[in-house]
């Protein structure tokens, strides 16, 4: 399995840039009514800048030449009243787009972090989280400018330079070309940025999300940073992936920015030749002041829509990066997810099947080979061996983190490839030697387990596996508000935290992964009490490394090289006098 990290880009696959705009823009079909509403805004605001240049054409030509001035006066105050109305409109119209467009990245942001939250192990397991939180972040918000200027750019400004073409011709074909005599520059310069600005965006989306990874590794490993001194490599580090990531803005940047430039190059070509081609070429007997005025308004009105385009482009090369960068992970299929027809997986006794399981993480190195044993409802299995010897491997299949190459694993005799996810993963508790405490209260914590649960449940859970006392000692009891990851408790009080916390959720089949490895041996003879309570009636399966905690155990298996060498309780393995009597007598050889 590939994995990528901060020190690496991401590979992104090659989506045709219309049809990424088309799925985006397409979450503005959901609010029909507010688009209508502002295209209405847009279209009288097109007709007002439209109409203004006539009317100073009117204002000129019929009444100041001719000293008309009450009806210059009546003309005058058409116009202020068309332009105020416009722009309270204006106000109105960018009102509705904010609420449209916040609306939509809530929803864009819903979807992907439930779809997130349905991708398997393997997904998590070959990227940093650093760089799924800057998808879900500073990608989706990248988006909001694309989707406003959709509608309130480049729809009235496309149809602002259709009616301003079309009105220039008809009032004067001669100035109309004259005018529009740099467009073809304008269009061989919007063609050089499309072929070469959208990659050199997509390599500045993927240094954003190298340095947000490193960002959030380094700031999860700040105990371990500090304890080794290391903050002088980080830092270099750190400075390393802010230099990639401002050099790519800078080289990104730069060709958009040329584009501005452009644009201002070619609308200075086309005033230029109006107003040569007007004064020179066909002189003031051919062309009156008004029209000329108004031309010169009308080619305003031309390149600035074409300006704000060119903008609203260079938006779309600069984020539609980010878009992509979505829709793929919207477009990943979790590789363990419900097949068509799975029934859901009625509460069970808790009897366990594993039927000639084979299994690798890549595909290519068997992590199981070839794993057979059955477990009656309440047993109690140990799993033990050397570290990689494929024990976490057995119950994270049992869980269906992963799905198998071969074989079969059966609870209650149905098997879990066709059974609904939810329904199988509610009836177990899973805790390992690393549990992660959210933040807020003890009590959610706890209830995090049973989301329904009741304080009186949550109560005794915490008794069973004797965190009651150490809870009440604390400022607020159970109110009392934990950090992320539970900062100010011992390792050994989260530890009990966890074990409430899969108390109450009252699982029939039970996995502990090395659950008890980072507790003192005064608060585990605290805790082993709690299990013994917690794995009653349960199926139960144990990994651990310390002996000590599994002498109780039904069976253990001993694992090594994907395989299961040995099996018995405790006492029949140690008559043997195998690998786990090895095991045993070197933890054991300096009290004994």
């Amino acid at each position: 399995m590939a994995v990528n990290s901060y020190k690496q880009d991401e590979h992104s696959t090659d989506v045709g840039k219309m049809k990424t705009l088309m799925r985006l823009f397409s979450y503005l079909l959901d609010y029909k009514k507010e688009i209508l509403a502002v295209l209405a805004i847009m279209a009288f605001c097109v007709f007002v800048s439209l109409v203004n240049p006539l009317i100073m054409e009117n204002a000129i030509d019929k009444h100041i030449s001719t000293g008309d001035f009450p009806g210059l006066a009546k003309l005058i105050g058409i116009a202020v009243v068309l332009n105020v109305i416009m722009i309270l409109f204006v106000k109105l119209r960018m009102l509705i787009m904010a609420k449209v467009c916040n609306s939509i990245l809530v929803t864009i942001r819903q979807q992907l972090y439930t779809h997130i939250q349905t991708l398997d192990f393997s997904f998590f397991d070959s990227r940093p989280t650093g760089k799924i939180l800057a998808r879900i972040i500073g990608d989706i918000n990248s988006l909001k400018d694309v989707l406003g200027n959709c509608v309130t750019t480049l729809i009235p400004d496309f149809f602002t330079i259709c009616a301003v073409v079309v009105i220039m011709f008809l009032k004067n074909p001669v100035l109309a070309a004259a005018s529009l005599i740099s467009l073809p520059l304008m269009i061989f310069c919007m063609w050089f940025i499309q072929v070469y600005s959208h990659k050199r965006w997509q390599i500045h989306r993927k240094k954003s999300s190298n340095l947000n990874a490193f960002v959030h590794e380094d700031l999860s490993g700040i105990r371990i940073i500090q304890s080794f001194s290391a903050e002088q490599e980080t830092m270099a580090t750190f400075h390393q992936l802010t230099d990639e990531h401002r050099d790519s803005f800078i080289d990104a940047v730069r060709l958009n920015d040329a584009f501005g430039s452009a644009i201002d190059i070619c609308w200075a070509i086309g005033t230029f030749a109006l107003y040569f081609t007007g004064i020179v070429l066909l002189g003031p007997d051919k062309i009156s002041l008004g029209i000329l005025i108004a031309f010169g308004s009308y080619i305003s009105m031309f390149w600035n829509p074409i300006m704000n385009l060119s903008n609203f482009y260079n938006q779309i090369i600069t984020n539609i990066a980010g878009a992509e960068r979505i829709f793929e992970i919207l477009d990943t299929e979790s590789k363990i997810s419900d097949a068509d027809g799975v029934t859901k997986l009625p509460p069970v006794k808790g009897a366990v099947t594993f039927d000639h399981v084979s299994f690798s993480y890549d595909g290519e190195k068997r992590v199981l080979d070839d794993v057979s044993f059955q477990i009656k409802p309440g047993e109690t299995i140990a799993l033990v061996g050397p570290t990689g010897a494929g024990k976490t491997t057995i119950v994270n299949l049992i869980s269906r983190f992963y799905d198998i190459q071969t074989g079969h694993i059966l609870i209650d005799d149905y098997d879990v490839q066709k059974i609904s996810i939810e329904s199988l993963r509610q009836q177990m508790g899973v805790m390992t030697q690393d549990n992660f405490l959210f933040s807020g209260t003890i009590r959610d914590n706890i209830r995090y387990g049973k989301l329904d649960a009741t304080d009186e449940e949550i109560i005794a859970a915490a008794k069973a596996v004797n965190a009651h006392d150490f809870i009440l000692k604390l400022e607020k009891g159970y109110d009392t508000v934990l950090s992320e990851r539970g900062g100010g408790l011992s390792i050994g009080q989260k530890q009990l935290l966890a074990f409430a916390r899969t108390m109450v959720s009252d699982p029939r089949i039970l996995i502990l992964d090395e659950a008890t490895s980072s507790i003192d041996t005064n608060t585990e003879i605290l805790v082993q009490e709690g299990i013994e309570q917690l794995l009653k009636g349960r199926t139960s399966f144990v990994i651990a490394h310390r002996l000590s905690t599994i002498q109780k155990a039904d069976r253990i298996f001993v694992i090594d090289d994907g395989r299961i060498i040995e099996e018995g309780n405790a006492a029949q393995l140690l008559a043997q006098k195998g690998f786990y009597y090895d095991l045993y007598m070197s933890q054991f050889k300096n009290v004994m």
